[in-house]
C-alpha cells in the first residue's frame, strides 16, 4: 500500500517512475474514506485540490525534476488545523472561527510546497491547541489507532493519528508544551519539536507565542530530518525566527554515536511513572549504552516548578492572543445590546470550557496586583529551568527521558480533572520553557492492551543534528517503529 510508505521510500519509487504521485495521493484518500469514521483525525479534505497537486508533481517528475532538488516532491502531507493553508478552512478546533477560510499560506506551508509536497487535509486538534488528549476539539474526539477507546494524545492528536493510521505520509503539528511529542509517543510515531526560532511561526494561530513551535510527525527519524530541513530557516515575516544556517539533517544520520554522552535526569524518574513505561525507557538507556553512548546522571533541579511556571506563562499569553476573537472582524458573531455584550455572548458561545478556563486563569495572573506574584515570578523560574539545561549540556550531548508518564488513557478518563490532564505533559513542558529541541520516538509497547511507549531525547539549542543522530541510531537497531496498529489495516 503506497500510503504505508515512508517519505524516503515513496520518493525513491517516484524517482524511479515505479509509481506516480497521483496513485500515492489516491491511496491516502482511500484510507481516509476507509477508516476515518473510526479514527476521526481528518476535519476536512479537498480531494480535488490534492489530486491536482499530485498531477502537478507527476508532470514535474516527468520533466526531470529530481528529489535532490525537491525532496518532498509528490509526498502527501497533512496539516494541523492551527496552521494556515490558503483557501482551506482554519478553525483551530473551535467554533468561534465559524466558516473562516485562510487567505494566505503559513511560511511552513510555502516551504513544503517549494519542496514539492502535496499539502492536503485539515487535521483535528484540541481547541486552540489547549489540551493533552484531543478531547477538547469542537468537532469531536480523535481516537487512537491502536485502541479506539483511547485518546491519541494532544493537542496535535489528529496529526499523530493520521500518520500512524496511514491517512497521510507525514504531517505537521505544533508544540507548546509537548503537543507534538506526547501524541507521537501515545500513537507510536516520531514527533519532533524544533528549537524555538528554528522554524517560522508565521501563519500559526498563536496559543502562547514564546512557547509555540511547528514540527513534523513522521513514520521514522530519517523522514523527520527531511521535513525539518524543508521547513527550517529564518523568515522575515517572523521576528523570532533565528538567522542560523539550516543543515542537511538527513546527511548526519550515519549511525556514529560512540562516545556521545546522554544525560539521565534523576528528577525525571518520578513516582507517578507507569511501570511498563519506566521499564521500556530503562531498556532503551541500556540499548544506547550497547551502541557506544555514555550514560551520565545529571540534575535538573528546578524541574518540580516547571508545570506551575508553564501554566502561568502559557495561560497569560493565551489570554492576550485570544483577545482578537471578538466577533467583530471575522469568525462567529452572536449579536448583543452593545459591544461588551456582543463580546461576551460571542466568546461564551464560541469558546469551549478548557479555552475559557485558561483565558480566565491567564487574565487573572496578568491582572493588577497579581502580575508580580505570578507572571513575573514564573518568568524568573523559566530562566532557572533554561539555565539547568544549559548547565547539563556542558556535560552531555542530549538528555534522555520518557515522553509521557503513562500510555494512552481511556477517552473521558481525565476529562473531569484538569490537573491530572495537565500532568500528562510533565516530561515535555520544560523543553518549551527552555526553548530547546526535543524528539519522541517509539521504544516499546505495553502488554494487554498493546499500546505504544515513547522515548524522548532533548537536544541543545539548535542541536537537532546530534539529537537526530542519536534517535536514528536507536531506531535502526530496533523495530518498534515498524509495527502497525490494527485500525490501519482495516
Amino acid at each position: 500500500m503506497l500510503n504505508e510508505l515512508t517519505i524516503c521510500e515513496l520518493a525513491a519509487r517516484l524517482g524511479r517512475r515505479e509509481v506516480c504521485a497521483r496513485d500515492a495521493m489516491q491511496a491516502c484518500l482511500d484510507q481516509i474514506h476507509r477508516i476515518d469514521g473510526q479514527v476521526h483525525a481528518v476535519l476536512s479534505c479537498d480531494a480535488a485540490d490534492a489530486l491536482s497537486q499530485a498531477a502537478d508533481a507527476d508532470r514535474a517528475i516527468a520533466a526531470g525534476v529530481s528529489h535532490r532538488e525537491k525532496p518532498l516532491l509528490g509526498v502527501p502531507i497533512g496539516i494541523k488545523d492551527v496552521i494556515a493553508v490558503r483557501n482551506q478552512p482554519l478553525n483551530c478546533g473551535s467554533r468561534i472561527l465559524g466558516n473562516f477560510i485562510s487567505p494566505y499560506n503559513a511560511t511552513v506551508v510555502e516551504k513544503l510546497k517549494q519542496a514539492g509536497a502535496i499539502v492536503f487535509a485539515r487535521l483535528n486538534m484540541d481547541e486552540f491547541a489547549m489540551g493533552s488528549s484531543t478531547e477538547n476539539s469542537a468537532f469531536g474526539v480523535t481516537r487512537n489507532p491502536w485502541d479506539a477507546t483511547r485518546i491519541p494524545g494532544g493537542s496535535s492528536g489528529g496529526s499523530a493519528a493520521a500518520v500512524v493510521a496511514g491517512e497521510c505520509i507525514a504531517s505537521l503539528g505544533s508544540d507548546t508544551g509537548g503537543s507534538i511529542r506526547q501524541p507521537a509517543a501515545l500513537c507510536g510515531c516520531v514527533g519532533l519539536k524544533p528549537t524555538y526560532g528554528r522554524v517560522s511561526r508565521y501563519g500559526l494561530v498563536a496559543f502562547a507565542s514564546s512557547l509555540d513551535q511547528i514540527g513534523p510527525f513522521t513514520k521514522d527519524v530519517r523522514d523527520a530530518a527531511v521535513v525539518l530541513s524543508a521547513i527550517s530557516g529564518q523568515d522575515p515575516l517572523d521576528s523570532t525566527s533565528v538567522p542560523q544556517p539550516v543543515p542537511d539533517y538527513a546527511a548526519a544520520l550515519n549511525g556514529a554515536i560512540r562516545g556521545l554522552k546522554l544525560g539521565l535526569a534523576r528528577e525525571y524518574m518520578i513516582g507517578g511513572l507507569d511501570a511498563q513505561v519506566g521499564a521500556a525507557v530503562q531498556a532503551a538507556v541500556k540499548h544506547f549504552e550497547r551502541l557506544g553512548a555514555q550514560i551520565v546522571e545529571i540534575s535538573l533541579p528546578h524541574t518540580d516548578y516547571a508545570v506551575a511556571a508553564y501554566y502561568i506563562i502559557a495561560t497569560a499569553e493565551a489570554s492576550a492572543n485570544l483577545a482578537r476573537f471578538d466577533g467583530i472582524r471575522y469568525g462567529r458573531r452572536v449579536e448583543g445590546a452593545d459591544p461588551t455584550d456582543l463580546y461576551g455572548k460571542t466568546r461564551g458561545a464560541g469558546f469551549g470550557p478548557e479555552v475559557k478556563r485558561r483565558i480566565i486563569l491567564g487574565t487573572y495572573v496578568l491582572s493588577s496586583g497579581y502580575y508580580d506574584a505570578y507572571y513575573l515570578r514564573a518568568q524568573k523560574v523559566r530562566t532557572l529551568i533554561r539555565q539547568d539545561f544549559l548547565d547539563a549540556f556542558q556535560k552531555v550531548d542530549a538528555v534522555i527521558t520518557p515522553t509521557s508518564p503513562t500510555p494512552a488513557f481511556k477517552i473521558g478518563e481525565k476529562a473531569d480533572d484538569p490537573l491530572q490532564m495537565y500532568l500528562s505533559d510533565i516530561f515535555t513542558i520544560s523543553c518549551n520553557l527552555a526553548g530547546i529541541c526535543g524528539i519522541s520516538l517509539p521504544c516499546g509497547f505495553t502488554a494487554n492492551p498493546k499500546l505504544p511507549i515513547g522515548l524522548q531525547l532533548l537536544g541543545k539549542p539548535f542541536g537537532e543534528e546530534t539529537m537526530l543522530k542519536l534517535a536514528h541510531a536507536y531506531e535502526q537497531t530496533t523495530d518498534w517503529h515498524k509495527q502497525k496498529p490494527p485500525l490501519a489495516a482495516h
